[in-house]
């Protein structure tokens, strides 16, 4: 038969492990100090081994202790996790959120899942843009949340998702890079990768022309891959068909990007935290 670890066992042992002393722990878990030397007691009689070493004024954790510590902590956060989500109301409504496509494509799939299974009720509306149009569409409070990237880590009402390396990519298949002057497939003219990407080869004195532009990630990844041009991107988002240039073959350095998250502040409610905080935990910013 399995055994099981009642979560009240393991939140007072971690109790013990965090104070160091079984008073303390008593009062942080609301009781006698009788009652917790009974509950870990009775967890080592479970596990079959002892967890703590006592003296007269502190407790340590054995190696077994220690290593039931880590899942402990990780039991009551599942609990704690699964708890609020089934006692929390039920969300419906909409959220409308914008970011560029290459974005899009890498991050959001992930996103979109993981919101959907919390709120099965809230229709999301997803729009994508270059950045420089969903910052308009913040401004005309279009969009609940943006996500986009920026040449400075911070700007008004935005938390840092991550800061992105940009590079050169040229086609796997074929060797644009090698002609001069350089094609380029670059996006408009009011986007940061473009202006990084001529502002480089002009200090590099590289001749280059801008053989297509696109507002769409997807139209510039065409001509790359057909090996038309070459262009400059973030190196998460490089897809299947491209790779990196690295400087040895001739190409300057480029600068690196940030990619902000965008709140409306003029939309505060419990549907729009969610999915920024399901945002947030995707790129690991929680609590930035």
């Amino acid at each position: 038969m399995a055994m099981n670890l009642p979560t009240d066992l393991l939140r007072t042992f971690v109790a013990i492990a965090d104070t160091g002393n079984f008073s303390q722990a008593a009062e942080l878990v609301h009781r006698t100090q009788s009652a917790v030397s009974m509950q870990i007691k009775r967890l080592e009689e479970l596990v079959e081994k002892p967890l703590l070493k006592r003296d007269s004024r502190h407790s340590s954790l054995t190696s077994d202790g220690l290593t039931l510590l880590d899942y402990a902590r990780r039991i009551l956060k599942l609990n704690e996790e699964a708890v609020s989500l089934l006692t929390r109301p039920e969300l419906s409504g909409w959220v409308r959120i914008g970011l560029p496509d290459d974005y899009a494509t890498r991050f959001l799939p992930e996103i979109l899942a993981g919101f959907s299974r919390t709120h099965p009720r809230v229709q999301v509306e997803v729009i994508c843009e270059p950045s420089t149009q969903l910052r308009q569409r913040m401004k005309r409070q279009e969009l609940d949340l943006a996500m986009t990237t920026s040449a400075v880590p911070d700007e008004e009402n935005t938390l840092l998702l991550s800061q992105e390396a940009v590079v050169w990519a040229t086609s796997e298949q074929h060797r644009p890079h090698e002609e001069t002057p350089l094609p380029l497939a670059l996006f408009p003219n009011d986007c940061i990768y473009r202006t990084w990407a001529i502002e480089a080869l002009e200090n590099a004195e590289i001749a280059y022309r801008v053989a297509y532009s696109s507002p769409s990630n997807m139209g510039l990844q065409s001509a790359v891959i057909a090996g038309l041009a070459v262009t400059a991107t973030s190196l998460s988002i490089i897809p299947p068909g491209m790779r990196q240039l690295l400087p040895e073959e001739g190409v300057p350095l480029l600068p690196s990007v940030y990619f902000l998250l965008h709140r409306n502040p003029a939309t505060d409610n419990c549907i729009v935290d969610s999915l920024a905080e399901h945002i947030a935990k995707a790129f690991g910013a929680v609590g930035q």
